[in-house]
């Protein structure tokens, strides 16, 4: 039976699967990743999560953790049992992105980092869940928690990232792909993009939803991703 290595985003660390992990049947091998953690570049990223997670791998990202599962199917394609992309993105990074990441980087090293992500945090979320004052401080203190040292270094790595589109039409695995229908950070039309690009993927829109998916709509996230994950590693 493979592996399930789940993959947080940005700043984010196992908490942002606090909701899934009691749902996961109790004898799946789950792990939560931190590599984005320790290393410079999504590529290297990959490779770490690769060697610290010999034989096959069922990969399960969450928009930043999205891009190290793909870079990882690009490295070892043939030790991907199956990929969850939640909310990511293929493309590399826009020249307006570059440019909004290199003015919060100068923020974070001036120690702005709290007013940066407060008045951020509002777009992360679909309006009825960024009205939730409870779950927006969540996040926020989620994402404080790195601290402003990993803010910079995974910005940059987001910055620098690969195009992942070149390769993803080769791959074999199936493919589940969840996205907020009302993502304000990662744009529908790039999970859109995914779908039509690898030959055995599964696209589900989550309704009034934004990028958070496992924490907005964890039941709905739930309902779709647990029953793919039964499927795929026990075929």
């Amino acid at each position: 039976m493979p592996r399930l290595v789940l993959l947080p985003g940005l700043a984010c660390d196992e908490r942002l699967w606090e909701a899934q992990l009691p749902a996961l049947p109790a004898h799946l091998d789950v792990r939560v990743s931190d590599v984005h953690m320790r290393h410079e570049r999504i590529e290297a990223m990959a490779s770490a999560l690769l060697r610290e997670h010999p034989g096959p791998l069922v990969l399960c990202g969450a928009s930043m953790g999205g891009m190290i599962a793909m870079e990882a199917a690009r490295q070892a394609p043939e030790r991907i049992a199956g990929l969850a992309l939640l909310g990511t993105n293929p493309r590399p990074e826009t020249p307006e992105m570059y440019e909004l990441r290199t003015s919060a980087i100068e923020l974070f090293e001036r120690g702005e980092a709290r007013d940066v992500i407060e008045f951020n945090a509002g777009f992360a979320f679909h309006p009825n869940q960024a009205a939730d004052a409870a779950l927006v401080r969540r996040y926020v203190e989620l994402v404080l928690d790195a601290g402003a040292e990993q803010l910079i270094r995974q910005n940059r790595a987001l910055m620098e990232r690969p195009d992942q589109r070149t390769h993803l039409a080769s791959l074999r695995c199936p493919v589940l792909i969840m996205c907020g229908d009302s993502d304000r950070l990662t744009a529908p039309e790039c999970s859109s993009e995914l779908a039509q690009l690898m030959p055995h993927a599964e696209l589900v829109w989550v309704e009034a939803c934004g990028h958070m998916l496992t924490m907005e709509k964890p039941e709905v996230v739930n309902a779709t991703l647990v029953p793919w994950l039964r499927r795929v590693m026990l075929s």
